[in-house]
């Protein structure tokens, strides 16, 4: 049987044929597989079937995430689309230089390599990821959870009939153990770059037993700060789409902030508004002198609920609610609500989150909402990418000097030549390549 290293190696040795591509082959492979999944819908739509009568008796939001039905393969085939119609990020020239004559420097945009994706019941997720590692020219490795195996070993045996129609073979593996996660942690030097999407202590378990590379976060602790200068109808608005519109997603709040000035009447106003909506509210002192709630504890300012439920704190100035973020942030999401464009700029300036967001929900946090076709997840990093991941995230860079027997030597020295370090235009592709 082949192990798992080996199968690694060989998919690492599909990497130059696919990050050389062209981008109107790696559209149309893209295309393809869209097509190819519309036309496996059965065989998919049975496979799900059986994973989800498997899965009778796991919670109905697990149950949700694996579906996989008419709508989640509409989704995914217009994500395909969507990506397909993204601008190629592979070759770009980032930086043109002339470092002396007829020596010439570019810093372009290449593929990271070989990504390893491990995700738990979310079989949609596994399209999302292929599509943009396959635009980007990345090779990538697939390990879903158990709850959908069937249906991921469906989509993915339907991407590979696909790609090998497109000339475009072994660019993509599967793996379906628990044992394989363990093989995937220990590939350093076969995958570049991995990225584990799931809940947080499955995502804290990668983070800690690989020395892998880890693109993603662990936690969505995000807050809604409402400035004494906010309207009230907008804050309201926001804030119950921020924490009912999917309250399972990373990018609902789990915090309200509320400043003192204000919170005698939008208190009340936004606890009701909460409550008809099924949000159970806990609150400090300062938030119970003016609606009836649970006490909010300690531990609750750093709860990631996942579920209709809130804690609300009242505070002095926004430098107090700056400080309060800084103390409890997971740095994802944060947003102010604020017709004060002081205040709105104060915030946005000092809140070091990922994204930060004014007058609007926390849920907008999302690779497609973004315009990014799709996204592979969301960074909370500070280094590579940040925030919703899509293309650029799964792109690196490559130095690349041409001259003409030019000599370091030549350089140095008393009567050393001078470089000139002149900028170019980066409008055009690749000279360097090109030539």
């Amino acid at each position: 049987m082949t192990s798992i290293r080996e199968r690694l190696t060989e998919l690492r040795k599909a990497c130059p044929a696919l990050s050389s591509s062209s981008a109107e082959a790696r559209n149309a492979l893209l295309e393809e597989i869209a097509r190819g999944l519309e036309a496996d819908r059965k065989e998919i739509f049975n496979a799900n079937e059986k994973d989800l009568e498997n899965a009778k008796d796991l919670s109905q939001a697990v149950r949700s995430r694996l579906r996989f039905n008419e709508d989640k393969l509409q989704s995914v085939t217009d994500s395909l689309r969507d990506v397909a119609s993204l601008e190629d990020p592979v070759g770009k020239v980032l930086m043109r230089e002339e470092l002396d004559s007829g020596l010439l420097l570019e810093k372009i945009s290449v593929p990271i390599g070989v990504i390893g994706m491990i995700f738990e019941a979310r079989p949609d997720a596994l399209v999302q990821i292929a599509s943009l590692c396959l635009k980007s020219g990345n090779c990538l490795v697939l390990k879903g959870g158990k709850e959908a195996c069937l249906t991921n070993r469906a989509l993915y045996e339907s991407i590979v009939r696909s790609s090998l129609k497109c000339g475009f073979g072994g660019w993509i593996e599967l793996l379906e153990t628990h044992e394989d996660v363990n093989q995937m942690l220990k590939s350093e030097g076969l995958i570049d770059l991995l990225i584990p999407r799931g809940s947080n202590a499955f995502v804290r378990y990668v983070m800690q037993n690989t020395t892998i590379p880890v693109l993603g976060h662990a936690d969505g602790l995000c807050t809604m700060y409402i400035d004494r200068d906010a309207d009230f109808s907008k804050a309201v608005t926001c804030a119950l789409d921020a924490k009912t519109n999917y309250p399972g997603a990373c990018n609902s709040i789990e915090n309200m902030l509320v400043h003192a000035d204000i919170a005698p009447a939008f208190v009340p106003l936004m606890v009701q508004s909460f409550e008809k909506a099924g949000v159970t509210v806990t609150g400090d002192e300062k938030c119970r002198q003016y609606a009836p709630c649970t006490p909010a504890t300690d531990a609750d300012w750093d709860t990631e609920y996942l579920d209709l439920k809130i804690s609300i704190k009242v505070v002095d100035s926004i430098e107090q609610a700056v400080s309060f973020i800084a103390q409890h942030t997971s740095h994802h999401t944060d947003a102010i609500i604020t017709e004060n464009r002081t205040a709105e700029r104060y915030f946005m300036e000092h809140v070091d989150s990922a994204s930060v967001f004014c007058n609007c929900s926390t849920r907008f946090a999302d690779g497609f909402r973004f315009g990014l076709g799709a996204e592979v997840g969301i960074s909370t990093s500070k280094i590579h990418a940040r925030g919703p991941v899509g293309l650029e995230g799964l792109m690196t860079t490559r130095f690349l000097l041409q001259g003409n027997a030019h000599t370091a030597g030549t350089y140095m020295g008393k009567n050393a030549r001078q470089f000139t370090h002149r900028m170019l235009e980066t409008g055009s592709p690749s000279q360097i390549l090109k030539g």
